[in-house]
């Protein structure tokens, strides 16, 4: 993962269900503090191409299959980063990462506006959580 970078500030993630607090998606349970999650990104050098995922996973298409199509890095593996620990992403990555929600790809919940660090524009999505 990318080396840290201090937070942006108005990064929250929302999520494509306008989740913006910290129930869980399942149960309506604040979210349990964790030291990891396992995560997959999209990674773009543009905004208007990070949007334009956005606009496909809002179609209905999975999270993995737009991270092979539209994702900058290495996405061999449909955006997966595995699992990453506390401390160990960039700021705004981490801050949005560890506010998600787990989700699958089939039905992804994601960050919406796309997260903005040194390396380009994030679309995350976490699929677990753990101490």
């Amino acid at each position: 993962m990318p080396p840290k970078a201090a937070p942006k500030k108005n990064a929250a993630p929302k999520g494509k269900k306008g989740n913006n607090d910290d129930d869980d998606a399942k149960g309506g349970k604040a979210l349990k503090t964790a030291n990891s999650v396992k995560v997959r990104h999209i990674l773009c050098d543009k905004q208007s191409k990070a949007l334009e995922a956005i606009e496909k996973l809002k179609s209905g298409i999975a999270f993995n299959k737009v991270a092979e199509a539209y994702s900058d890095d290495k996405a061999k593996e449909g955006g997966s980063l595995g699992w990453m620990v506390r401390g160990s992403m960039v700021g705004a990555f981490q801050d949005a990462a560890f506010l998600l929600q787990p989700s699958s790809t089939a039905k992804p919940i994601y960050t919406d506006p796309p997260i903005k660090t040194q390396h380009g524009y994030h679309v995350i999505m976490v699929e677990d959580r753990k101490n």
